[in-house]
């Protein structure tokens, strides 16, 4: 046992060292204010380095939260409920719920906080509890990035995404209600917390029985304005007074119900003032009753409800809690009869204009339920001198009213309300001025207005772009100057300290709309809207001058945004920060494009000054809506075909997709350095999964095709698709492509069927990752159906003309309709297709035949390789041959094989020589009597030059030869690309190739781009190749730096990988690497690039040499005859006959037309069939 005694003189020495450090911590300046707990989350920096503003929902000076370095102190509180909150990337986990990326950074490597997935019976709440705050001001706003999605369609029910405040002593308040509609993208919203003097929380739910994973998430979180005011240190000035806090506030804001100083002083002495907070009734100033059946009623959120957040307000302006009563009105719950409600004043003594009545109030309008709220003075007359149109959102709006009047008045407050699903109309805290004074005059009826006139057409006509009245009466007052009253159709919707007004000068006939001071509370912009307007057509644009003028060299910013009825504020689509000019007349033009909008929708005016000056200004005028009937469609010379040097033609952006294609300089197949349509999917701006470009309506007519040049370039790239797009909301895929393709530009024609109704076409790109390029050129569209027969078929939406013979049938099908196989080859999904036919015993008898035929092919006198992938699965599933049917002539052998090779896509090819001849290709199989089989064949490429023969090398300098992709996304994230240093523009790559050591050499490539995360990878698969006891996989390949990026080889067999190297340094230049591989079984090589943080892999100069290791010897035994032999028999036999038929048929020729020019030979010279079986002879090196 250790002696007692030093112990004890160790714990002394460490207790002096303990109170030693505590005392230099105590007396250390500003330590104590900075880390003292009631300065701890109180959006106030006190410490030098912000350390008191770390993860209290947000972290340092700029109050932010993007959840990139952790969860800012973010809890679930979801109680182990099998539905909750977590943080989370978009990584590999999900691909088709939830977001394509973060918001805050755009790739699959940025953090956001989203739901789990969630399957239940009944509804889960997720619970997402912010650390507490201390306080916030009454500007106080939160900003944020939300996402609601439902792509599992099961519905996201009343509630996906709320948020409240939970206080410590009362009931939750809601404070923040977003549209409950589904759309794949990040939406971008405001809450309002308003002024809360003690802590609190802040607390976000989603309600759900079933949802997938991350289809509801948050992300980017700011908040904005929630500290107190600072100490002023000197005078306040003019127009401020001076808390005792020593704060400063507008003068405008004392005595005005809010409590702006943070202490409460700006709203002590205001006893000549009269405040109703409706805490304690009516104030013995206002009377509910009315003559209408629609009433207002005095209420607090407890009573509506505490349990369903889509009722009611949520909480009252006064104390910003549930508990809270404020004035009412919204559809009963016996129905709407009455669709307005009002209530008034005690009568009033007579004002003037050196002593208005002034009255301050506060109005909750949210939801599609709030038609808008009306003041109005009953003197002698009833007459409205003040209005706030339609829904403002969910927070309480600071409105100020002055009245003047020669008479005995009352106020009276009016509200329409609609008849739709949740919404209402709140009033609270009604503040009036010491010179509303009560009178004792009798009552008297004021005369009472005219009722307005009926609609002269239904609602959904009005302002439709279509005149459908009298006079144009119905389209009069929509925004559009260019009708004589169409500047009052735009409506103050401002709910901060800047609003629009509108200048009218009757002598010079001037117009416009401009920014002044309002009397809201909020820090935002000002913003003015339209009614609902459209649906409009694609050409709609809106058309307006502006100028932003002044002294300052900053102005202020404008902007205008589309508000969608169904989804929301949509993101802006226009800007403008700075200013035009100094002088009044420094007026700016411009056509911002709308485009076509499905459904009803508002434009908005969004300006914000620096600062309120005198001589600083944001003006708007001549603002007209141009080409938005949606029936107009603009004429293009060209129509649809197009090379987009000078726009888009006959094509349009969607604007029901996540982003738009851009008009590119200098990257063009026109003219090298022209323009095309593009879509850079590494652009840190791009967000969302995919976006698409629209033709203009086409009537019906035959088939047509369209042609057009692309390219798919990047390791992350996706897919791009030709869609056909009917009336009725049905699409068709006519054409896809994926994955990386090279830096080139392909050649494409896709057949468009016959169709009997208008119908449009898209080109649409959807995104797989964040590194790549798509891009469009030169596109036409004929009225004669292709006859430049394509030379790739995926059979994405089309059989491509392949026609089906025989006793059973080809079906063009998915792995969605139920027998076969359970994903095609070209996306490696259910959704894929390809072509199959059943060879079982019920459908294809054994030695029953059935054939799958392409169109004719024009004959050529090159030697060409047919590629294509295909699938024989079950027991006996029978014969499959590939033939090359010339058009007159015995058809020709170039494929075969009989072997039942399970539920597994392989690769197979043969060489064609046609001789001049036009011909087809002939897929064949003969059944064999086996139960419940299938053959099926996908990716049919036809290349121009010959195949590559098995063993050779392959120098890529004319493509990836039997090397391919996977678009299997278990396998791989990323594409290996080929490219040359020539081509290459965005990456970098080797300065050559190891081939031809020049720039114009071709090599494959992974980039190690910070558009994708570090450590993803991707697949370089070979074909299948048989069983080894020794061959040699020999290859070239560059790295730049040692240790950034890796390199493996991986033997593939019946699912099981098997290591055979791993490189992460070549030197920095090319080097060799020699790779013996043994295997009892078929398999695979796999080449599996895995990308650093930078930089890359490349390959080159790939070789197999089957049945040879990589020290020369002969490991496998070499097997004569067998398919090969009797097929290359036969090829001899017909190619002997045609050879003599061809000299004979160029005798003749020569003999009648002796010195003209000789016809070239007809019929085809033979085939090579490249795929392998058991009895295929394997040759020898010296062959």
């Amino acid at each position: 046992m250790r002696d007692a005694k030093p112990c004890m003189e160790e714990w002394r020495k460490m207790r002096v060292h303990l109170i030693l450090l505590l005392t230099l911590r105590a007396v250390a300046p500003g330590t104590q204010s900075c880390v003292a707990p009631d300065r701890k989350c109180d959006f106030v920096c006190d410490c030098p380095d912000c350390e008191d503003e770390q993860d209290c929902g947000y972290t340092g000076e700029q109050s932010v939260c993007d959840f990139e370095a952790g969860p800012c102190g973010w809890e679930d509180e979801s109680f182990n409920a099998p539905y909750k909150w977590e943080r989370r990337q978009r990584g590999d986990a999900f691909t088709d719920s939830g977001p394509s990326s973060d918001y805050t950074k755009g790739t699959a490597s940025g953090w956001f906080m989203a739901v789990s997935a969630v399957a239940s019976e009944s509804v889960q709440t997720a619970v997402l509890v912010s650390p507490e705050m201390k306080q916030s001001a009454p500007t106080c706003r939160l900003s944020l990035r939300y996402f609601i999605w439902d792509s599992g369609r099961t519905g996201l029910g009343p509630a996906p995404l709320w948020a409240s405040v939970r206080h410590r002593v009362y009931d939750e308040a809601v404070v923040w209600r977003p549209e409950p509609s589904s759309v794949r993208g990040w939406k971008e919203a405001t809450l309002f917390l308003g002024r809360i003097p003690s802590s609190f929380r802040l607390v976000f739910y989603s309600d759900r029985a079933q949802g997938e994973l991350a289809d509801v998430a948050l992300d980017q979180l700011r908040f904005l304005h929630c500290a107190p005011p600072a100490p002023a240190g000197t005078g306040c000035g003019d127009g401020a007074v001076k808390c005792k806090n020593e704060a400063c506030v507008e003068r405008r804001l004392a005595c005005d119900g809010t409590d702006d100083c943070g202490d409460g002083t700006d709203e002590e002495g205001c006893g000549d003032f009269h405040l109703c907070d409706f805490e304690d009734g009516l104030c013995d100033m206002w009377d509910l009753r009315s003559i209408s059946s629609l009433l207002w009623f005095r209420t607090n959120q407890k009573n509506i409800s505490i349990t369903d957040p889509m009722k009611g307000p949520g909480r009252d302006h006064s104390t910003n809690t549930a508990a809270g009563h404020f004035l009412y009105v919204t559809v009963p719950e016996s129905g709407l009869k009455k669709d307005w409600a009002a209530f008034q004043s005690k009568r009033l003594q007579p004002t003037n204009s050196s002593h208005p009545c002034k009255m301050v109030m506060y109005t909750h309008q949210f939801g599609p339920r709030s038609g808008g709220l009306t003041v109005l003075v009953a003197d002698k007359n009833i007459y409205p001198v003040w209005e706030r149109g339609g829904a403002l959102g969910d927070l309480w709006v600071r409105a100020e009213v002055e009245i003047v009047t020669n008479a005995s008045f009352q106020i009276v407050i009016m509200a329409a309300i609609r008849d739709f699903a949740y919404g209402g109309i709140g009033v609270d805290s009604i503040v009036l001025s010491p010179e509303c004074r009560r009178s004792s005059e009798n009552w008297t009826l004021a005369n009472i207005p005219k009722s307005p006139k009926d609609p002269c057409t239904f609602p959904e006509k009005m302002c439709d772009f279509h005149v459908d009245c009298d006079g144009a009466n119905d389209e009069n007052k929509c925004g559009d100057f260019a009708y004589p009253e169409g500047h009052q159709g735009w409506t103050d919707s401002s709910v901060g300290s800047q609003g629009w007004l509108l200048h009218e000068n009757s002598s010079s006939k001037e117009v416009f709309l401009y920014v002044a001071e309002a009397a809201g509370q909020q820090k935002t912009e000002a913003q003015t809207k339209t009614p609902l307007l459209g649906p409009s057509g694609p050409a709609c644009a809106l058309s307006f001058d502006y100028a932003l003028i002044g002294s300052p060299e900053h102005i202020g910013e404008l902007s205008v945004r589309v508000m969608d009825s169904l989804l929301g504020p949509l993101p802006k689509v226009w800007e403008f920060g700075g200013k035009t000019g100094s002088e009044a007349g420094s007026w700016n033009h411009t056509v911002v494009h709308i485009g076509q909008r499905r459904a009803r929708f508002q434009l908005a005016f969004e300006a914000q000054l620096a600062e309120l000056h005198n001589s600083a200004q944001i003006k708007v005028k001549n603002v007209t809506f141009q080409y938005c009937n949606d029936k107009y469609f603009p004429y293009s010379p060209t129509g649809l075909s197009c090379n987009f040097e000078e726009g888009l033609c006959g094509w349009y952006q969607d604007t029901g997709d996540n982003f738009d294609w851009t008009l590119l300089q200098g990257m063009d197949h026109t003219i090298s350095v022209g323009r095309s349509l593009v879509v850079d999917l590494w652009s840190p701006s791009l967000r969302g999964a995919f976006g698409r470009i629209l033709s203009y309506t086409l009537q019906p007519t035959a088939d047509r095709c369209l042609s057009f040049y692309y390219k798919l370039y990047g390791p992350n790239t996706g897919a791009l698709n030709v869609k056909l797009l009917d009336g009725f909301g049905y699409e068709l895929t006519l054409w896809s492509r994926t994955g990386a393709h090279g830096n080139m530009w392909h050649e494409a024609h896709c057949p468009v069927p016959h169709q009997l109704t208008p119908f449009r076409l898209a080109f649409e790109a959807v995104r797989s990752g964040f590194d790549g390029r798509v891009a469009v050129d030169d596109v036409a569209l004929t009225d004669t159906p292709c006859t430049s027969l394509p030379r790739r078929c995926s059979f994405e939406g089309t059989r491509c003309d392949f026609s089906s013979a025989g006793q059973g049938r080809w079906r063009h099908r998915n792995g969605l309709t139920g027998s076969g196989p359970k994903s095609d080859h070209t996306l490696e999904t259910a959704q894929g297709y390809y072509m199959m036919v059943d060879s079982g015993s019920d459908v294809l008898p054994s030695g029953a035949v059935s054939s799958l035929t392409s169109p004719v092919y024009y004959g050529t006198s090159r030697t060409e390789c047919l590629r294509f992938w295909y699938l024989m699965d079950g027991d006996s599933p029978g014969s499959l041959t590939v033939y090359m049917k010339p058009v007159e002539g015995p058809r020709v052998k170039i494929f075969s094989n009989d072997l039942n090779q399970g539920d597994v896509w392989r690769h197979g090819h043969g060489d064609i020589s046609s001789d001049l001849v036009d011909w087809q290709l002939e897929f064949e199989v003969i059944g064999a009597g086996g139960e419940n089989t299938h053959v099926a064949i996908d990716d049919i490429h036809i290349s121009s030059h010959p195949c590559q023969s098995q063993g050779s090398k392959c120098s890529l300098e004319k493509g990836m030869c039997d090397w391919s992709n996977t678009q299997d996304h278990l396998k791989d994230r990323l594409d290996w690309e080929l490219t040359s240093r020539k081509a290459e523009t965005h990456y970098p790559v080797p300065e050559a190739d190891h081939t031809l050591g020049h720039e114009e050499g071709h090599f494959l490539f992974l980039s190690s781009s910070d558009r994708t995360a570090p450590n993803q990878n991707a697949w370089l698969l070979s074909p299948h190749l048989p069983p080894t006891k020794g061959t040699c996989l020999k290859f070239w390949a560059y790295m730049p730096y040692s240790g950034v990026s890796e390199l493996k080889v991986w033997s593939l067999t019946v699912g099981q990988k098997t290591a055979l190297l791993s490189t992460i340094d070549t030197r920095g230049s090319w080097r060799r690497f020699d790779v013996d591989i043994t295997s009892a079984l078929e398999y695979q090589i796999v080449l599996d690039g895995v990308k650093g943080a930078r930089d890359f892999v490349a390959l080159d100069d790939i070789e197999v040499t089957v049945g040879v290791d990589c020290a020369g010897r002969q490991t496998d035994s070499v097997k004569k005859g067998g398919q090969t032999g009797a097929g290359g028999i036969a090829a001899a036999v017909i190619v002997s006959l045609l050879l003599i038929v061809t000299l004979v048929a160029l005798l003749v020729y020569y003999l009648r037309t002796r010195g003209r020019e000789t016809a070239p030979p007809a019929g085809p010279t033979g085939f090579a069939n490249h795929s392998y079986d058991d009895a295929m002879t394997v040759p020898d090196d010296s062959d």
